[in-house]
């Protein structure tokens, strides 16, 4: 059985060491990542059965491409290669899960591949991902990041990436996504919408709209001391920070 393997780490030394590394084992099909949004961009497009994936990036770190892998219809599994996150080991230690510390053994690295290996011939649910799912709330995300819509008389769930922003307007509460306009299902408030998605990368923009950071695809300085943002949908969203947040705006924003 071939194995489609994805390196994901932001140092391309520390990639093609790996890469290296596991060229001794021929069942393995090896691509490679630098960034959060190229791994996930790749898992989207191309898939994958296994990532090594380094936990500290500059801007998304390595637990968003976790998350955000949950949500696709088949999530690889995951070992973090690690430098001197000792917390992220001692939690996976604790729970049975795996790692690879830097600089990767050989031999630590052939363990690993042995369980993977097993993992992958049980067609059951991956017994690591209650371990992910709790070392994700360790992190301050209580939830894999998906969000409940009302669609078609039914409750769907749909991952926060696809939401461009989330409003209130008449007593409810509206997610913005690709594919429309859905009412989020048990959330009346936009105060209720906020703690849903705390800790996730979204800024309440005013006192009606949450946006997905990430969804930013430009904005500029506006009059009164407001900043108009343009969200990256089809439609082009326009969005005003209000005055009152634009500070805390700018500092998400990293300006």
């Amino acid at each position: 059985m071939n194995v489609q393997v994805l390196i994901v780490d932001d140092e391309a030394p520390a990639r093609d060491e790996l890469a290296y590394l596991l060229e001794a084992h021929p069942d393995l099909r090896v691509s490679q990542a630098a960034t959060a949004q190229a791994a996930l961009e790749h898992l989207r497009q191309r898939g994958a059965d296994l990532v090594f994936q380094d936990i500290q990036m500059p801007g998304q770190d390595g637990f968003h491409v976790l998350a955000e892998a949950q949500a696709l219809p088949h999530p690889p599994l995951f070992v973090f290669v690690t430098a001197f996150d000792q917390h992220a080991i001692r939690a996976f230690e604790e729970n049975a899960a795996d790692y690879l510390l830097k600089p990767v053994s050989p031999r630590r690295l052939e363990k690993s591949l042995e369980r993977v290996r097993r993992l992958l011939e049980e067609p059951c649910r991956n017994p690591w991902q209650d371990t992910l799912e709790r070392l994700l709330a360790s992190r301050g995300r209580a939830s894999l990041p998906r969000l409940a819509v009302e669609q078609g008389g039914r409750v769907a769930m749909i991952p926060l990436a696809r939401v461009v922003l989330v409003e209130a307007e008449e007593k409810k509460v509206f997610a913005l996504t690709d594919q429309g306009r859905f009412v989020c299902h048990c959330l009346n408030t936009l105060g209720r919408a906020a703690e849903r998605l705390e800790g996730l990368p979204f800024f309440q923009a005013n006192r009606a709209q949450l946006v997905n950071v990430e969804r930013i695809a430009e904005f500029s300085p506006w009059f009164g001391g407001k900043y108009l943002v343009v969200m990256n949908d089809q439609a082009r969203t326009e969005v005003t920070v209000s005055r009152n947040r634009a500070r805390e705006f700018k500092q998400r924003v990293g300006i």
